[in-house]
This record gives structure tokens, C-alpha cells and sequence, in this order.
């Protein structure tokens, strides 16, 4: 579980083909500390099991304090399902360790589940806030609300609008800074995950029908 509250954006380091699967190394820090194997880190917004780390190199010799490089093993279903078979080394992606007992909750709750992805239809600067327009899949814009929640590349965010298509949502200049939507354009690829709270009450609601 997570909180949608992104801790870092580490980098791409390698994208490796396997025959089943796809091994993706991310540089990172404030996430790499303690991280052992079998942990779960949300990889823009994908849950995934650090499944290997190696220490950070400079020079040739352990950068003290610099970190690690993390192994993630992406499944055929992670790959087709998300964007990051789209990333590939130097990109920049959003990192966040899973939620522990007696955390805040300072987002919403993030099962790291992608439901799928939506088209960043615009994206642009308004005064010192930027405004996203994503356009989403039919299956996802039902449990889009006005005022709800929506993670995008795993960033709990609020929905300002919505609109046929797809939906808007506002960016403060932190969120911009702090996580790889800085490097998206018009036309990328976005992993959402819709709050799981609607999910619930649709089936709830069937059930009793």
C-alpha cells in the first residue's frame, strides 16, 4: 500500500529483456536507504519487489552516501499494462516506499495496481502552476470524479475537471519539481490508478442488485 506522496525520482540506469520478463535498474537514494530484498517500491505508480541492489559507483569506488542501483523484474503484464516499457536509460521516474504501519497518510490509498493508461493531451504553464489534461480509456473514466482522487505515474493528485475523454488536473510548483512530470510532454503515456474506494462501492452496488 502506498500514499501516493512521491518520495524521489530515481533514474533508469539499464533496461534488460529477459525471456519472460524485463529487469529495470533505477538509481536511487532517499528510497534506496534500508531497502532490502523482497521489498515493494511504487515505480511510477507500479508496485514492484526490489529483486537485486548494487552500490552506486563513482570513480570507480562506493560513492559514500550516494545510494543504490535497484533491480526490478517487470512481468509481461507490467510491461504491456504500464508506461514503462516506454522509459529507457536516463529517464526519470517516480519513487515511493511502501506505506508502514503508524505513517501518515498525507495522500490517498495506493495499491501500486495500474489500471491503465492515459494520453497527456495537455500540458502547459498557468502563471506559476501548470495544468495537465489527460485523456483516459472508459473503463478508467468511470470512477473519475470531480474533487476525487486519481494517481498519476503514482502521484496521489485532485481532480479539478472532467470532461468527455478525459480529465484536468492542476500542478502546484513543488509537485512540478519534485517528480517526472517535469520531463512529460504532449502526447506521452501516463500510468493511473483510479481511487479504489469507487471501485468498491461499484461492486457493493451490483452485489445487492
Amino acid at each position: 500500500m502506498f500514499t501516493g506522496l512521491v518520495e524521489e525520482t530515481g533514474t533508469v540506469r539499464r533496461v534488460e529483456p529477459k525471456d519472460d520478463s524485463v529487469r529495470l535498474w533505477v538509481d536511487a537514494r532517499v528510497t534506496a536507504k534500508g531497502a532490502r530484498l523482497g521489498d515493494s517500491i511504487a515505480v511510477n505508480g507500479c508496485c514492484l519487489t526490489v529483486v537485486a541492489r548494487r552500490a552506486i559507483r563513482a570513480g570507480g569506488s562506493k560513492a559514500a552516501g550516494a545510494g543504490a542501483c535497484l533491480a526490478f523484474d517487470l512481468l509481461q503484464e507490467t510491461w504491456d499494462r504500464t508506461n514503462l516499457s516506454a522509459v529507457k536509460p536516463g529517464s526519470a521516474v517516480n519513487l515511493e516506499r511502501s506505506l508502514a504501519a503508524g505513517d501518515r497518510l498525507g495522500g490517498h490509498f495506493v495499491t501500486g495496481h495500474i489500471d491503465g493508461t492515459g494520453t497527456i493531451r495537455t500540458w502547459e504553464r498557468r502563471g506559476r502552476d501548470h495544468i495537465l489534461e489527460i485523456t483516459a480509456p472508459a473503463a478508467i473514466r468511470r470512477y473519475i470524479v470531480f474533487k476525487g482522487s486519481v494517481a498519476v505515474d503514482g502521484i496521489s493528485l485532485t481532480v479539478a475537471d472532467v470532461f468527455r475523454g478525459g480529465f484536468r488536473i492542476w500542478i502546484i510548483p513543488h509537485t512540478y519539481e519534485v517528480t517526472a512530470l517535469r520531463e512529460r510532454l504532449v502526447g506521452d503515456v501516463v500510468n493511473l490508478e483510479a481511487d479504489m474506494l469507487g471501485k468498491y462501492v461499484e461492486r457493493f452496488v451490483r452485489a445487492r442488485k
